[in-house]
């Protein structure tokens, strides 16, 4: 007997890097013709070597690295985020207002898990993060759409027009997955100031927040004494430690939401990977002029993308930026079949526009993302010529 699936999970559709991977399963790629995946944003390198040491270290030596610790998180770790987020954004923020969480994903379920459920409305610019549609597919919780404007920049106006008494929630990513835009301090201040109107909350997600190419901070929200009353902040140690496999990332929010929070987590993975939080607090402690080498290195990446994409006949750069750039392609073709005549012409693994729009936003099928991180400036370079060779 085949017993009934879950219907909101049922309806959620595959993860897309998943999908993505599936075409190139038994493919095989002529030597002169590599795989160029820009498939997914991760950094392909381990962690320095010094990093790797303190983990090793940690593992062999420190016994409490393989016990369950707090719900919330390692004490020390929490200080740190809280020390260093207040230096860095002009703000005061306590440890108790930190809980670190098994990737920066885990902690967007657990904030909409204390903001929202069945029949509650949150709202997404677009294009948006998939993981973020597919929670709340999972949760039963209706993603609103706000399409973006020039420069893929959300609007306030637009966003107040889509507000209802079922809202819950707006979400912003900056740095943006996938456009790669960097958010103007103004505009996140507008969104703020729009969701304390509405008794709503601002989920801010800055997990590219290490590669943003402004100096200072990205914002002022958390000069704000009371920035906690509406204010819930996400962030990831992947990127910037190389730490992708340990799934280690940090929410920040009140202490009374934060007690909610633990409930979520608790049932769900009790408790942070300890050798994970115990290599982000080393990275914290000890490598922030190599992060710096790593901002400038993607910084890099980016110039030679935007050069190269500008260059090529028929293509247009929508946004560009952190880790992505998200581009309208020439071909007559819709997005997911020209990204598969590129796997099988060209070697080159990209996401498809569809994968981050609506089904019923014909924009998608122009669209592509590259998440050019994965590649260094020769490696895009080699790109473009491949791009260039499809090029109608």
């Amino acid at each position: 007997m085949i017993h009934p699936l879950n219907p909101s999970l049922a309806a959620t559709f595959a993860p897309p890097v998943m999908e993505a991977r599936r075409w190139i399963e038994g493919v095989t790629f002529p030597p002169e013709r590599p795989l160029i995946n820009v498939s997914q944003a991760a950094p392909v390198d381990p962690p320095p070597l010094a990093l790797r040491q303190a983990i090793a270290e940690a593992a062999l030596e420190n016994p409490a690295a393989h016990l369950y610790g707090p719900v919330l998180g390692n004490g020390d770790l929490r200080a740190e985020v809280a020390a260093q987020w207040s230096l860095a954004y002009g703000g005061t923020i306590t440890p108790a207002q930190v809980a670190i969480t098994q990737g920066c994903n885990q902690a967007f379920c657990a904030a909409i898990a204390t903001l929202a459920g069945a029949g509650d409305e949150v709202l997404l610019p677009t294009p948006w993060y998939f993981n973020h549609k597919m929670w709340l597919d999972m949760a039963g919780v209706r993603a609103v759409p706000l399409p973006t404007g020039p420069g893929l920049l959300p609007d306030p106006d637009h966003a107040a027009a889509r507000i209802t008494p079922a809202t819950r929630a707006i979400v912003l990513v900056t740095p943006n997955n996938p456009g790669g835009v960097e958010y103007p301090a103004d505009l996140v201040r507008a969104f703020a100031d729009l969701a304390r109107r509405h008794g709503i909350a601002l989920i801010l997600d800055e997990t590219y927040r290490d590669f943003d190419a402004r100096s200072g901070a990205p914002h002022d929200l958390f000069t704000d004494p009371d920035w906690d009353e509406g204010l819930i902040q996400l962030y990831s140690f992947s990127k910037a430690y190389r730490l992708t496999g340990h799934r280690v990332g940090a929410i920040l929010a009140s202490q009374g939401r934060l007690a909610e929070v633990e409930k979520f987590l608790d049932t769900v993975a009790i408790c942070p990977g300890q050798l994970g939080q115990i290599a982000a607090l080393w990275g914290m402690r000890n490598l922030r002029d190599w992060v710096a080498g790593e901002r400038a290195e993607i910084l890099s990446r980016r110039a030679a993308m935007t050069a190269g994409l500008a260059a090529l006949p028929g293509w247009e750069t929508l946004g560009c930026g952190a880790y992505f750039a998200y581009v309208a392609h020439p071909s007559p073709l819709p997005a997911p079949d020209f990204a598969k005549r590129l796997v099988a012409e060209a070697s080159v693994l990209a996401l498809p526009g569809t994968m981050f729009m609506p089904a019923t936003d014909p924009a998608g099928a122009r669209q592509l993302r590259f998440a050019f991180a994965n590649i260094d400036t020769a490696g895009i370079a080699e790109l473009m010529r491949r791009l260039a060779a499809l090029t109608p």
